[in-house]
């Protein structure tokens, strides 16, 4: 069975986008941190439309680490309500199995 998550979020700013993915890999509560090319969001936040620019992440945790995940972007973000968005994946055996032990400390 894989148990393998991406995990989705984004950050105002490359700095918060930085500290975030350092904690989340120290802490080995995520195998990878990719962070993406800057892009423009619309949403829409207590009545109003905003427009921002936001640094998103990919993040690869196991379900076993993904408690912890959640505990420490809740900590470490900047906004009140963040992103975190997890979507299960398949992939490549050996890589999956790599996540499972960068991230195994949290699972034991």
């Amino acid at each position: 069975m894989n148990d393998i998550l991406m995990v989705l979020t984004n950050l105002p700013d490359q700095q918060a986008a930085e500290k975030l993915s350092q904690v989340l890999i120290e802490q080995q509560a995520a195998a990878c941190v990719n962070q993406l090319a800057p892009c423009t969001s619309t949403y829409r936040w207590q009545g109003n439309i905003i427009t921002a620019t936001e640094i998103p992440l990919q993040i690869k945790t196991t379900q076993a680490a993904y408690p912890r995940l959640v505990q420490l972007i809740r900590e470490n973000h900047p906004y009140e309500i963040p992103e975190i968005i997890a979507v299960p994946v398949t992939g490549l055996a050996d890589y999956l199995d790599w996540v499972h032990r960068e991230t195994h400390t949290l699972e034991e």
